[in-house]
């Protein structure tokens, strides 16, 4: 029923929908293959692939990246049904969910996928004309209709205890943990947070002490190392509840995984013992060190410099956009040290120890100096320039005693990185979602609720869509590394989807608070903000899309 009093018509696909669904998905992966071929013709010279001839037709790459994750998502989702209908869990909830996303994702296949507001990867880019069968046109005509998006926000607004709009196809125990941390971040962490951003404001160390109670610094690391020793798909929901609160906390357990993950990858024995149970139980906080002035993502160019001294080391050099950089005790820091190196092989990765500095004065250690980048959003932990001048580092805190490794087990930690930061984006973009029907509900324009507008009861929906979307892909990332398989793949295009779903959904979640949105006062605005920098961080967009578009053609 919907809540106007009106009865809506079921959806006309509901009934086979599965059957439709399983006979597009294969069309679409065809079109994905020619694709890569075509590109693959474009690129390559003297049989390898050339750098120089896939940055000349970076439009075609990067189409062919957006159509693989579009693919990807859409195997997923069929996945995630799949499973659904064995448990007897998949309702009309979620087909009206997956019919609306087969509709939406093979039309944007066909006509256009948004790379972002301005930007469209188009077939043609790839040299591609579809053809598509009976199924696939049905889907695309009928799948993502104005009928469907109106009956699928009653059933949302109906099932609001139900904390992700559609069942998400995982066990109880991750449940359970999600029903958790959904709870300690609606209580301890959302109604705290704007007032943390408006006064720019460090997450209180009560906040962080109580996360450490939970166990969140130690959930992955190894139950030897004083950890859990549970899942990457654990941390995911961990993660996405958090930030479903406010990015900065749903953050904070990112430092602690990347340090853990190089220490666990990458380090000596006496290095794991000194550490890993040290950052399990929060005892000390970390913070990464890798980002300079000039290069951006190009880190192989690194200039901060490391020399012995003797059984030890002095660093020198700038850093920049180093989160959470003033209350740590450890920073994981990436410099030259090897003579006569200009590339990623003189790289080495250093535990640097430093003492905690506060708000008024970050940074309290000789040969150590910097200041805070004041940001529109993100701001929990803040951002910070290091400067390093002969900052002395213990011979023992060179990551796994041996010089130019550094980038290399840098890179060993970016499938976590990413499946982290896809996470997070999914639980800014419900956070924006939440906020936004919230909103809708109880903003009465012309004699109604906002949201029995069809334009607004669209833009929920289609955030409830793209968020169950995002998540699958996350969440098979997730899986992936759990079993020990590849997945810088379906992380880098998690994390590639997931940043523009949480934008779209808290510019569309501000667009239903109208002029209120706008006011500072209202917490859509700063979702806004922490929304954007997840395009840009572990990775920005067009950086992601050239990563991915590389590793298709390996």
């Amino acid at each position: 029923m919907a809540h106007d009093g009106q009865t809506l018509p079921p959806s006309p696909l509901l009934t086979g929908l599965l059957d439709l669904t399983a006979q597009a998905l294969p069309e679409a992966e065809a079109l994905f293959t020619h694709g890569r071929e075509n590109l693959r013709a474009l690129v390559t010279v003297g049989g390898k692939v050339s750098a120089p001839a896939m940055e000349a037709h970076q439009y075609a790459a990067h189409a062919l990246s957006w159509l693989a994750t579009y693919t990807e998502a859409l195997r997923q989702m069929q996945a995630w049904a799949l499973r659904l209908q064995a448990d007897g869990k998949f309702g009309e909830m979620e087909g009206l969910i997956l019919q609306i996303a087969y509709g939406e994702y093979l039309s944007q296949i066909h006509g256009g996928i948004p790379m972002s507001q301005g930007e469209i990867a188009r077939l043609q880019d790839l040299d591609l004309t579809p053809a598509w069968g009976p199924a696939a046109q049905r889907l695309m005509a009928q799948g993502n209709t104005a009928a469907a998006r109106a009956a699928l926000v009653p059933l949302m607004r109906d099932g609001r205890a139900n904390a992700t709009f559609g069942a998400t196809g995982l066990d109880d125990e991750l449940e359970m943990i999600r029903d958790q941390f959904r709870r300690f971040a609606a209580e301890q962490v959302a109604p705290f947070a704007h007032e943390w951003h408006l006064k720019d404001e460090l997450i209180p160390m009560s906040v962080i002490d109580q996360l450490a109670e939970m166990g969140v610094f130690g959930l992955t690391i190894p139950e030897e190392f004083g950890g859990f020793g549970l899942s990457k798909a654990s941390m995911v929901v961990v993660s996405e509840e958090l930030s479903r609160g406010y990015i900065g906390v749903g953050s904070l357990g990112t430092r602690s995984e990347i340090a853990a993950e190089l220490i666990l990858c990458g380090g000596t024995p006496a290095q794991k013992a000194q550490w890993l149970p040290k950052l399990a139980s929060g005892e000390i906080l970390p913070t990464a060190v890798f980002t300079e002035p000039n290069t951006g993502s190009d880190l192989g160019s690194l200039r901060t410099r490391a020399r012995r001294e003797g059984e030890d080391w002095t660093i020198t050099g700038n850093k920049t956009w180093i989160t959470h950089a003033a209350r740590t005790h450890v920073m994981t820091v990436l410099a030259r040290s090897v003579d006569a190196t200009s590339d990623y092989r003189g790289l080495s990765m250093f535990l640097a120890e430093k003492t905690p500095g506060t708000d008024e004065a970050p940074f309290v250690d000789p040969g150590l100096s910097g200041g805070e980048i004041e940001v529109l959003g993100y701001r929990g932990m803040k951002e910070y320039t290091v400067n390093f001048d002969d900052f002395k580092v213990k011979g023992d805190n060179l990551l796994g005693g041996v010089e130019g490794q550094g980038f290399k087990q840098l890179m060993q930690t970016f499938e976590s990185a990413r499946i982290q930061t896809a996470a997070r984006a999914i639980g800014v973009a419900q956070n924006a979602l939440d906020v936004g029907m919230s909103y809708a509900e109880d903003r009465k324009q012309f004699g109604k609720a906002l949201i029995e507008f069809p334009r607004v009861a669209g833009k929920l929906a289609m955030m409830a869509v793209e968020i169950m979307v995002a998540r699958q892909l996350t969440y098979f990332s997730a899986w992936q590394k759990d079993h020990d398989k590849r997945c810088d793949l379906e992380a880098g295009m998690a994390k590639l989807l997931g940043a523009r779903v949480a934008w779209a959904a808290a510019d569309n979640a501000l667009q239903i608070h109208g002029g209120n949105g706008f006011a500072l006062e209202y917490q859509i605005s700063r979702i806004l903000c922490d929304a954007r920098i997840l395009n840009i961080f572990e990775g920005a967009a067009e950086i992601q899309a050239q990563v991915i578009a590389r590793r298709l053609l390996d």
